[in-house]
């Protein structure tokens, strides 16, 4: 438009309207809300269903690995252990999807932050999933005692009692690695001030404690799982705090 066509569009009251400021950019790293919401429902659903999938599969395997009989129970359980077997893979699954979904949340507090805590989520599944794998072997074993005379029962047994040690190692290893991504991750919490300072607080403490006993079990000290309750306490009440509140919009806040 030329200034004499501006000219006249003024004096007819038709002024063109000044020209929409163009928004800033948004910063890459930044909040998104939406995004944000989903990932922590979901995660929070994550925690909910590995509590309920991990204290599933625990109660099946051990009234198998427990229960009197040995091996020749473990041979005629052999379905049951396998459903125990599989749900544990589930929660290990989710363990490791924790830290994907994390990623992206946890890099804005800090990127070495983000990485340790897919890492720590990584090694934690991958040593859960060993166990389960020296659980899983152990169903063979039996169905070869149950073939054997009584000169390769007491061999068999002895490997037995063998896998039973190592997957209570794996098992605390694991625990260990939980621990640690549990620290990063509260560590994360705290600086970017996504949930409450006193929830981060609470699975600070949870978590040390759990590293702290998943050591000692390490070392031959048998704390019978005393030492995660403060921390799976934290994993229930966050997946539903996660699933009903999400994470606060305002990093400030």
């Amino acid at each position: 438009m030329t200034l004499q066509d501006q000219h006249v569009a003024r004096r007819a009251g038709t002024a063109t309207p000044p020209p929409a400021p163009t928004p800033p950019p948004a910063v890459d790293g930044g909040p998104r809300p939406g995004s944000d919401r989903t990932t922590a429902r979901v995660v929070g659903v994550l925690y909910l269903a590995g509590m309920v999938l991990g204290i599933g599969s625990n109660l099946l395997i051990q009234s198998v690995l427990t229960a009197p009989g040995g091996l020749s129970r473990i041979a005629t359980s052999g379905t049951l252990l396998g459903v125990g077997a599989v749900l544990w893979l589930a929660t290990v699954a989710g363990d490791a999807a924790h830290g994907v979904l994390m990623f992206g949340v946890l890099r804005r507090s800090g990127g070495r932050t983000a990485v340790g805590y897919l890492t720590a989520r990584i090694l934690d599944a991958v040593l859960i999933a060993v166990m389960v794998l020296l659980i899983v072997v152990q169903v063979p074993l039996g169905r070869e005692y149950l073939a054997s005379g009584p000169a390769g029962a007491a061999s068999l047994e002895s490997v037995s009692r063998v896998l039973t040690e190592a997957n209570l190692s794996a098992y605390a290893l694991g625990m260990t690695a939980v621990g640690v991504a549990g620290l990063l991750l509260c560590r994360g919490f705290l600086r970017a001030r996504l949930i409450p300072r006193p929830l981060a607080w609470w699975g600070l403490v949870g978590y040390a404690i759990l590293l702290g006993g998943s050591v000692l079990e390490i070392l031959g000290l048998h704390l019978h799982a005393v030492h995660a309750i403060p921390g799976g306490l934290w994993e229930l009440f966050i997946g539903g705090w996660l699933i009903v509140k999400g994470f606060h919009r305002d990093p400030a806040a």
